[in-house]
């Protein structure tokens, strides 16, 4: 066995946690949520329109004036020693309304110790991916809408295989000021291996998420729905964890998720209290998550999420954490400078 299969098995593993549907394409740390907010909202959030520049990794067309130079950094302590995180900068190209966006997303996925077929140790490998990010913003003249775009060159590393890669991100949102109310639409990974690990070309993780937020009048309280995974109808699955035996006919009642409870998969719940405030408090429910790691019978928790953030002058603090089950959780941490007039 060729000691690179050692490090797709672990990191297919490690990704099997987020999602059934991520074994149908590479470069899966693309969707991974890579910052403190998004993790405390559930996740996939597309209308994230605030200081924020490391919205425009899930949505370039977040990016808008109130990010111009603010910068973005966040670090999630992942599971099985998985380390990943993000980077962002937003700025206002001259006096004009147009947005340009850079960012990074890495995944370090740590040591591993390799063996032959025969059970020979051959040494340690790493393995690690990186993309790099550029973006640009703009609203449509006249209207509530604003559009965007992301670049992205994306770099894998595993074991003595590499790959080299190339996307795009598209993504649309319409903002009505008078409401407070975001609705927004990305599709993201649109793109191609330029060279790939061993000779097989794979496809990239193409995600198509669409969400909408707004704060209500007089009620200090931003919610968010958000609908992820659209490219894909049927995500839900059997889990033969939950059949069932019927002792008396001596049948097995197998799982078989109903049509409502696919829809739910497709669902992300989020709100955020105090939106306006120098702290914040979120939290938020993720339902596939939920659906797909929770243990038959036992209280994990599985799906929930939560988190805060305190700003200091022109500093922002973020913290997120996201429960999986009962031996997995993760914590990100995140700050945010802005240094724009906003």
């Amino acid at each position: 066995m060729k000691r690179s299969l050692i490090v797709f098995f672990l990191i297919t593993l490690c990704f099997s946690a987020q999602a059934q549907i991520g074994g149908r394409a590479t470069y899966q740390f693309l969707n991974l949520e890579s910052s403190a907010r998004q993790v405390a909202l559930g996740g996939k959030v597309v209308t994230d329109f605030k200081n924020d520049p490391t919205s425009g990794l899930f949505n370039p067309a977040t990016i808008n004036r109130t990010m111009n130079k603010n910068y973005s950094v966040n670090y999630v302590n992942y599971l099985a020693d998985i380390n990943y995180g993000s980077a962002a900068a937003a700025f206002k190209l001259g006096r004009t309304e147009k947005m340009i966006h850079f960012g990074v997303i890495y995944a370090n996925y740590g040591t591993f110790e390799g063996f032959d077929l025969s059970g020979n140790e051959t040494g340690e490998f790493s393995a690690a991916e990186t993309a790099l990010s550029f973006g640009y913003a703009q609203q449509i003249p006249k209207t509530d809408f604003y559009v965007g775009a992301n670049f992205k060159l994306i770099s894998s590393k595993l074991e003595q295989y590499t790959s080299l890669g190339a996307a795009f991100d598209l993504g649309v949102l319409y903002y009505k000021e008078e409401w407070d109310l975001n609705i927004g639409l990305a599709i993201r990974n649109v793109g191609t291996q330029i060279t790939t690990y061993a000779g097989t070309r794979e496809k990239l993780p193409l995600e198509v998420n669409a969400g909408i937020s707004q704060i209500p009048k007089h009620v200090p309280i931003r919610w968010f729905v958000t609908l992820q995974n659209l490219q894909f109808w049927n995500i839900a699955f059997s889990n033969s964890n939950r059949n069932s035996d019927n002792l008396l006919g001596g049948t097995s009642e197998v799982d078989d998720p109903s049509f409502v409870n696919n829809v739910l998969r497709h669902v992300n719940l989020g709100a955020e209290l105090f939106p306006r405030g120098g702290f914040n408090i979120r939290v938020g429910y993720n339902f596939r998550r939920s659906e797909e790691l929770s243990i038959q019978d036992q209280r994990s928790f599985a799906g929930i999420s939560a988190g805060f953030s305190i700003k200091i002058r022109k500093l922002t603090f973020n913290y997120g954490y996201a429960r999986y089950n009962l031996a997995g959780s993760s914590s990100v941490f995140g700050l945010n400078l802005n240094l724009g007039e906003y």
